[in-house]
């Protein structure tokens, strides 16, 4: 036998095998092993990975050779060079440098508690390199501890590409001559790459938790033990030897998610996501927005509405107009809004503001500091619409501003008395910036996220179904970051006041609500309800709408002095109001006791469910 019993890299008798001196299993798996070996031609020790079980015939040993061969022609940092691929007494094998480093299991032995950083920087590399390979049509098919190398600068290679795959093929084809582009053979390879991915997923929860997942050091055991194989659940604990950040753990529970709809399926994305991650977390502060600061400055912050032109091309002619009648016009471009903000928030302009004043909240004070000439200056300064977006990207960005803009209408509908309608929609809106950020920059990502979000059937009739991911998961998942830190980012960058990125960051869903104790705290307390209303007329089945709305009323109910029938009142009055812009908005009436603070049974909200079908 080629191989001893034990898979631990213990020290075994030399023994031959051609003209190499085999010295140390350094791992083994189902489908491979790797052994420490000496070269005495050259003097140079080497590491060979052979596959477990000899390929049964001639034509799938040829087979095996040639992906190999094939593989070893890949060039990439991330992947090991191959030094040969050979094959003795029918065991083929690929060799490899042992001077490219440690194998990831030899490098784990002597540090087993990993920072969570250097182990993602560590699987980032290996990632980059799987997805040089599966670009290239390879997948590897066995991704373990032992084909992972780490050199002494840290740097992660990847070995025996497409070794493993060969291995399942040739089983597959004993009989007959495959050919490289089989189908059936396209195929395995585009399956063996969303096994890597999940492979990597496997390795990822064993280096954030320093042991094997489910005590088990071969990932594709495991695999067999997850869904759909298995009923097996491989979720982070809680308690880890380092702690591990809530993004990182969203991610890394995606990957190995027992729903296989919500898996990452592509190295690429689970590549993304990390990388987000890591600079989120390197830069503090400023990581969120690093993701998107080039894209900032190459196609801005939102491209203009359809139609701006002609809008423009009015206010450049009137001179005269009102500056309530040129805000209201300016109110029903999401994008010209934004920049107006942004703009007149800019220190450059704050220097020039008289001190106390405070932030500008107001599309109205915002002409008044910047003339006509600043608002076409602003408006020049936007992309035609939709800027790069295709045009089912601009579709999907057209219908979240649709709906922003609902929630703003609806904001201004449950505010208290007392307070600027204008202020209040503006509030609203920039609770959703990074919504729209992510929407407009990273319109792929986006569809992910909702994709993530949505419910799924039963796996069984019967069962409950599939619950989707809230969205702060499902963003930290696909980006490595929460939106509203993005949205948080940008709106830091425009120059906002500290009280301002307090009012618009929703009050997450977790967090109880109190009685404001500032304007600020009711401000924010009346875009957060307008959001949460509105996400619960949207994103919500239409038989759960009712007690998604009773929830929204018993969480603001006190703070605000609404009901079940004010919030539906409210989202109808919004409804119509979006034809009319935002100073139409209808005034909220007085609070009044109603009876109905169960599921709402009234006729608005029939209504609103009727609209919502239209």
């Amino acid at each position: 036998m080629l191989e001893p019993e034990h898979s631990s890299p213990k020290p075994t008798p030399t023994r031959a095998f051609g003209r190499f001196e085999l010295r140390q299993l350094l791992g083994k798996s189902d489908r491979t092993m790797l052994w420490l070996a000496l070269d005495p031609r050259s003097t140079y020790e080497l590491l060979l990975t052979l596959p477990r079980v000899q390929p049964p015939t001639a034509a799938a040993l040829e087979l095996w050779l040639a992906d190999a061969k094939h593989a070893a022609r890949l060039n990439h940092p991330n992947l090991a060079h191959v030094v040969e691929v050979g094959v003795q007494d029918h065991w083929p094998y690929i060799a490899v440098d042992r001077a490219l480093g440690q194998t990831l299991g030899e490098r784990l032995a002597t540090q087993r508690q990993l920072p969570p950083d250097e182990a993602v920087g560590w699987l980032t590399q290996a990632l980059e390199g799987l997805a040089f390979a599966h670009e290239a049509g390879l997948a590897h098919g066995d991704v373990q501890l032992h084909q992972l190398l780490v050199s002494e600068q840290g740097t992660v290679r990847v070995m025996a590409v497409g070794a493993s795959l060969s291995a399942v093929a040739s089983s597959d084809h004993a009989n007959d001559r495959a050919m490289p582009l089989d189908p059936n053979r396209l195929r395995l390879a585009r399956e063996s790459a969303v096994r890597d991915v999940l492979c990597a997923g496997v390795l990822l929860h064993h280096l954030l938790t320093a042991a094997p997942a489910l005590d088990e050091p071969d990932t594709g055991r495991v695999i067999q033990r997850l869904p759909p194989q298995g009923r097996e659940m491989l979720r982070l604990p809680w308690t880890t030897p380092q702690p591990v950040p809530e993004a990182l753990r969203a991610i890394a529970n995606r990957a190995t998610t027992a729903q296989e709809r919500q898996r990452y399926h592509n190295a690429r994305t689970l590549l993304a996501a990390l990388n987000g991650w890591r600079e989120a977390a390197a830069q503090a502060d400023g990581g969120a927005l690093a993701l998107l600061i080039d894209r900032l400055r190459s196609v801005g912050h939102l491209p203009a509405a359809p139609g701006v032109g002609a809008r423009v091309a009015r206010l450049a002619v009137a001179e005269s107009q009102r500056t309530d009648e040129m805000a209201e016009q300016i109110l029903q471009d999401m994008g010209l809004s934004f920049e107006l903000l942004r703009t007149v928030n800019s220190a450059q302009v704050q220097g020039t503001q008289v001190a106390g004043n405070g932030p500008v909240l107001t599309i109205r004070r915002a002409i008044a500091l910047v003339g006509l000439k600043g608002v076409r200056q602003a408006a020049a300064s936007l992309r035609a619409w939709p800027g790069p977006l295709s045009e089912p990207h601009a579709a999907a960005l057209q219908r979240l501003m649709e709906r922003v803009r609902l929630v703003g209408h609806t904001a201004q509908a449950l505010r208290p008395a007392g307070y600027d309608p204008e202020v209040v929609y503006l509030i609203a809106i920039l609770q959703n910036l990074g919504r729209l950020m992510v929407q407009y920059h990273f319109p792929e990502e986006a569809e992910q996220i909702r994709q993530l979000m949505q419910s799924a059937p039963a796996a069984e009739p019967g069962e409950p179904e599939l619950p989707g991911m809230t969205e702060e998961g499902a963003s930290f998942a696909v980006l490595g970051v929460d939106i509203e830190a993005l949205g948080a980012a940008v709106a830091k960058h425009w120059g906002l006041s500290d009280d301002v990125l307090h009012m618009v960051r929703r009050l997450p869903i977790s967090r109880p609500v109190r009685v404001a104790d500032s304007d600020s705290d009711m401000l924010r307390l009346a875009a957060s309800a307008a959001n949460e209303s509105v996400d619960a007329l949207s994103l919500t089945p239409a038989t759960r709408v009712g007690p998604a709305l009773n929830n929204v009323a018993q969480r603001y109910g006190k703070a605000l002095s609404i009901t079940v029938k004010d919030i539906t009142e409210g989202v109808q009055a919004a409804k119509g109001s979006l034809r009319s812009g935002p100073s139409a908005a209808v005034p909220r009436a007085p609070a009044r006791e109603h009876a109905e603070q169960g599921d709402p049974g009234t006729t608005e909200f029939s209504a609103l469910l009727a609209s919502r079908r239209s």
